[in-house]
């Protein structure tokens, strides 16, 4: 069984696209929203438009692009120890002096600020997650996340193996194997690599973080680094091949609904 979610939705337009695409014509099952992002408005009107794709909350306190550059949506001037010297929010670069001075009330408020605009628009996330932040990055945002979690009624992913092994002592279900992050893969022989894990995927529960988008013009300007990741995930993701593999080796695709009930089943 695997979880195959689909990172970054709300980025830009061309991510969304292939994110539909690859869970209602691939073999994906659900995502995780972007909520600051230049995109995420369009994102929330597709969810909104479609109740039945499960998804997350793609918590952001980093800013990948170059141009067209999103911001928090709390104010700035209440939380500077999540900018940069420019103000703006931190580049992929620069993650190390982000959580040396994250201050973590301003880390919820951000938080806090992300989820309730997901919630307030009426939709009904299942999980939380991080944008290119392992489990937070940090002991203390881990925390902050996980009470959040149960606050919000949602489940968390855990990614490296001390905030798996946390959360079941606390009897919280998480993922059993290692977790796949598709920005980690060769570009060359991709397809054949994923065709390769599927069919070696171990019994129990594995996840899969991917990141499909379409290799338009805007992408290309806009994600200069990370377009042919995209591209070359959503490819196999609605490709004929990833679909026979799943049948042939009669693996279950799912995502977290399971996941949160079982999680409001324990803090409840």
């Amino acid at each position: 069984m695997v979880i195959i979610n689909l990172d970054d939705f709300g980025m830009y337009p061309s991510i969304n696209a292939a994110v539909i695409a690859s869970i209602e014509a691939g073999i994906a099952g659900s995502c995780s929203l972007m909520v600051p992002c230049p995109g995420a408005q369009d994102a929330m009107r597709l969810l909104r438009r479609k109740p039945e794709i499960p998804f997350g909350i793609h918590l952001t306190l980093v800013c990948d692009t170059t141009h067209d550059r999103w911001g928090p949506l709390t104010a700035r001037e209440r939380v500077p120890s999540l900018l940069d010297a420019a103000g703006e929010l931190f580049s992929p670069a620069l993650r190390p002096e982000l959580l040396a001075r994250a201050r973590l009330g301003e880390v919820e408020l951000e938080f806090r600020a992300q989820i309730d605009t997901v919630i307030e628009a009426g939709l009904a996330p299942t999980h939380l997650d991080w944008h290119c932040l392992a489990d937070g990055g940090r002991d203390d945002i881990f925390d902050l996340t996980v009470g959040l979690a149960e606050e919000y009624g949602l489940a968390v992913r855990a990614w490296l193996d001390p905030a798996r092994e946390q959360l079941r002592h606390r009897g919280l279900p998480v993922v059993d194997h290692d977790f796949l992050d598709s920005f980690q893969l060769d570009l060359d022989g991709k397809a054949a690599r994923y065709a390769q894990l599927l069919r070696d995927l171990p019994a129990g529960l594995s996840e899969w973080a991917v990141h499909p988008g379409l290799g338009t013009e805007e992408a290309r300007a806009v994600d200069p680094d990370g377009w042919r990741v995209r591209q070359t995930d959503h490819e196999f993701l609605t490709s004929p091949e990833a679909r026979e593999i799943l049948q042939e080796e009669g693996i279950v695709v799912t995502d977290y609904r399971a996941i949160q009930q079982l999680w409001l089943a324990r803090l409840t």
